[in-house]
């Protein structure tokens, strides 16, 4: 879709130009109709002064004297022209020749002004009078050649246009820089909308113009209950897994009773049914605490986390002489933290505790965030690695766990739209777990 600072560009270029070329063409109109009337003016002079000469004489004619206007209507094709009628009778101007001037008749104290195509197809502009003098009919037509006139308004057409330019695009420059000032807010709060995906701003600031603030308060409230739901999940799903806990440990005291010394079957059935609770609930309460790829979601920082994370295990594992080298980039990354440590917790508690003396960790930052854990422990057979997200799986049931963990960095991962491998480590020979996560964008 196009953006809205191009449609507002658009939109109000185009009414611009409209009202632009309206303008120059009204301008133009009124620049010419200015010209004609004060010729016309003109004209009328010449064409009452005609009408003062004449004169009657006894044998019932009517005459004229041009000798009292301008010397311009005695030469040859000068552009100013005259034709008097008298009843059926022309009297056409020397400057004329032979040219037969067409002239439109008008009434009695009736003028009309109009245009001709006169000598050499000059454009003449006319006015004709009409008038009764000693009881005959009277047309007297003035005219004169617009060539001269044309070429002036030409000039003067040609110098509004080009300054009808300039104004017009200044208005355009003007109201381009003008929607861009105004738009500002809209890119503001998209550029915050970004920092909050990203993890580095909780809400957007209200400080916006009028128009926008309910839509800035509504995706505020919005982020708000994203975290608050969050929370109270998380908050509810802790409890949730307290209050089970104390249940499930009676189950499996109750397996051990004496009661049941007589019937082992059912003590094993007992013990694995209360196991197989247990792994569903923890693997469940543990899924619905995913955050997942939510905007709302607090950002992670690979370095500062994992340093913590290294601290931790070395405590746990304190009898055994591990070294964990851990390579990772020291900035946020939109991430939620909670999931991060849950994937990075189970991948390094197994790399832990089946490694001999050395476990690698590499957190790199490409087209998504690359997480590999190594160790130098027996690895996995190929055939097994297929299994090892599977509910409750254990390639070995003398090494304490439930088998969840990696089952859960599987669920966290497709949350995500992730991919998580499996393999062996060519540099430590031991067991190498693999996880891409796409950025979000």
């Amino acid at each position: 879709m196009m953006s809205l600072q191009k449609r507002l560009g658009r939109g109000l270029m185009a009414v611009l130009c409209a009202i632009f070329v309206l303008h120059w063409f009204a301008a133009d109109w009124v620049i010419r109709s200015a010209a004609e009337k004060q010729m016309a003016n003109r004209l009328a002079d010449d064409g009452y002064s005609l009408l003062e000469t004449l004169t009657y004489s006894d044998d019932d004619r009517v005459s004229f004297d041009s000798f009292h206007i301008s010397s311009v209507y005695n030469r040859r094709l000068s552009g100013h022209y005259y034709l008097v009628k008298v009843d059926a009778h022309a009297y056409p101007s020397p400057s004329l020749l032979d040219f037969p001037l067409a002239v439109e008749p008008v009434g009695p104290d009736q003028s009309k002004r109009y245009h001709l195509t006169g000598p050499r197809g000059s454009p003449l502009l006319v006015l004709t009078l009409g008038a009764v003098r000693f009881g005959h009919r009277i047309n007297i037509s003035v005219a004169e050649d617009l060539s001269a006139v044309d070429h002036d308004i030409t000039s003067i057409r040609l110098a509004y246009f080009g300054l009808t330019m300039l104004i017009l695009f200044s208005a355009i420059g003007i109201l381009r820089r003008d929607i861009r000032r105004s738009l500002q807010p809209l890119l503001a709060v998209g550029r915050e909308l970004e920092q909050v995906a990203g993890g580095t701003r909780q809400k957007i600031d209200s400080d916006v113009p009028e128009e926008i603030v309910p839509l800035v308060a509504e995706i505020n409230h919005l982020l708000e209950l994203i975290v608050r739901r969050l929370q109270q999940s998380r908050t509810a799903l802790g409890n949730l897994a307290h209050a089970l806990k104390s249940p499930i440990t009676l189950l499996l005291r109750a397996s051990e009773a004496s009661l049941l010394d007589a019937h082992p079957e059912l003590r094993v059935q007992l013990n694995t049914q209360t196991e197989i609770i247990h792994r569903y609930i923890e693997r469940e309460l543990k899924r619905a605490r995913i955050a997942g790829d939510q905007p709302a979601a607090t950002a992670f920082n690979p370095r500062r986390e994992m340093i913590a994370l290294k601290k931790t295990l070395r405590a746990i594992y304190a009898g055994k002489p591990l070294d964990i080298q851990v390579t990772a980039p020291n900035h946020q990354v939109h991430f939620d933290r909670e999931d991060m440590m849950e994937i990075l917790g189970n991948l390094l508690d197994n790399a832990c505790k089946w490694a001999s003396k050395q476990v690698d960790v590499e957190l790199s930052l490409q087209d998504g965030l690359v997480i590999r854990v190594a160790d130098d422990g027996p690895g996995c057979e190929r055939e097994d690695l297929s299994h090892l997200t599977q509910r409750g799986q254990r390639l070995d049931e003398a090494m304490q766990g439930h088998g969840l963990g990696l089952g859960i960095v599987a669920d966290i991962v497709e949350g995500y739209h992730g991919q998580l491998a499996f393999g062996r480590s060519k540099t430590l020979g031991g067991f190498l777990a693999t996880v891409s996560l796409p950025l979000r964008r």
